[in-house]
């Protein structure tokens, strides 16, 4: 069933699909569009928390998808079982399941959100875009994107209630012991 659907979806390729989601994926590559996103937060005190949680969220996706579960898996991408199919990027060389994109992508995309709804949103419509070019590019199944997106998504919240929230008391006792001196 899973190569069914992936060959429906390579009846819509044309070119500019091509040039779209050959593009789209290379956000998602190793997590850097996300990590650059979480840094750039983290240097604003304002946006501090967010970026904190942005970052602990690709670094969970990262040792549980690409470090345990795919080489627990160890599934074979589809584009080493059907090679004659054309590739638009560089044939991968680790395993497919979970899609590391999908899952880097939707943990970032949902620690923005769990934070900031309008850039959460925009984040999430990204974080889509780049898992759909995984299955448009014929490297991953679509149980791979699936369950690559959920984990991300289960990580980020994970992150959220574990980690985030001692950072934000932390924070907020910090502020409030601040003002209390000022105050002084």
């Amino acid at each position: 069933m899973e190569i069914n659907i992936l060959m429906t979806i390579q009846e819509l390729r044309t070119a500019f699909l091509d040039f779209l989601f050959s593009h789209v994926t290379l956000l998602g590559d190793n997590g850097i569009l996300w990590i650059v996103v979480g840094v750039i937060l983290i240097c604003t005190k304002k946006h501090r928390k967010v970026g904190f949680l942005v970052l602990f969220s690709l670094l969970g996706s990262f040792l549980l998808g690409n470090i345990f579960l795919k080489n627990f898996f160890e599934r074979e991408r589809p584009c080493w079982m059907y090679p004659e199919m054309e590739l638009l990027i560089k044939n991968p060389h680790d395993y497919s399941f979970p899609s590391g994109h999908s899952m880097a992508s939707f943990a970032a995309a949902t620690s923005l959100w769990l934070m900031n709804k309008k850039w959460g949103a925009a984040a999430l419509i990204l974080a889509g875009m780049i898992a759909f070019s995984r299955l448009y590019l014929f490297v991953h199944w679509p149980t791979d994107v699936l369950v690559g997106s959920v984990v991300g998504i289960l990580i980020a919240v994970f992150v959220f209630r574990i980690v985030g929230l001692t950072i934000m008391e932390r924070w907020e006792y910090r502020k409030g012991e601040e003002s209390s001196h000022e105050n002084v």
